[in-house]
């Protein structure tokens, strides 16, 4: 029988509590083995003008993780050199994973466009979708979205999940840090941490920044 997993991909920059809520949520309503954090690499039409080093940011999942024996972080992405794209990273997994079967989690936002990324079919075709809807105003036109790619994909599987939204950003967060305000409730305890001592989105005047790639988004 092969293990069902999660597969959640983002920048992370950093990881914060709503990414956590999000993955535990969808993880129990689907009831899958675990979920799989993939940071990304190279921002294919991102600015990295604020994106933290990738090797910072991987090692924030990897310590927002601990806690959690069923969550798992992997450094494909952060490995790679060049664009990043998911059907590439399905490929990948396949090949490295063959008893695993994938189901890629992405925001409502995602899937809305999620016709226009790179190889969309051939996703629908390596990995179930499930969008997580956090405005239960949004889930009728998400529903008529999934149906039309599904009548596009007919052996396509797309679930529009609702969960309750922990209202948290990253983008937030990282001024309040370079604020040097208190973000202890909205980071795991370790990250706070990590992030302390590495003097990350601080206003520091050496401060270096690497790149980052929304898994997914702008695809």
């Amino acid at each position: 029988m092969k293990r069902r997993m999660g597969l959640f991909g983002g920048s992370f920059n950093p990881i914060h509590n709503g990414h956590l809520h999000l993955v535990k949520a969808v993880k129990k309503a689907l009831k899958l083995d675990g979920v799989l954090l993939m940071p990304a690499g190279e921002a294919p039409h991102k600015s990295s003008a604020e994106y933290a080093p990738a090797a910072d940011r991987l090692e924030m999942c990897r310590l927002a993780a601990k806690k959690y024996p069923w969550l798992q972080v992997s450094d494909y992405e952060t490995r790679k050199t060049g664009k990043s794209y998911t059907v590439e990273t399905l490929r990948a997994l396949a090949a490295d994973m063959p008893d695993t079967e994938w189901t890629l989690m992405i925001g409502s936002d995602m899937l809305l466009s999620f016709d226009t990324w790179y190889c969309w079919q051939e996703i629908l075709q390596r990995a179930s979708l499930c969008a997580v809807s956090r405005q239960p105003g949004d889930l009728p036109e998400l529903n008529r979205k999934a149906d039309r790619l599904m009548q596009e994909c007919p052996d396509a599987e797309i679930l529009v999940l609702s969960v309750q939204a922990v209202p948290l950003s990253s983008t937030e967060i990282r001024l309040n840090l370079q604020k040097n305000a208190d973000c202890s409730c909205l980071l795991p305890e370790n990250v706070v941490q990590y992030i302390s001592k590495k003097h990350l989105y601080g206003n520091c005047e050496n401060q270096t920044w690497g790149e980052g790639f929304e898994q997914g988004k702008s695809e």
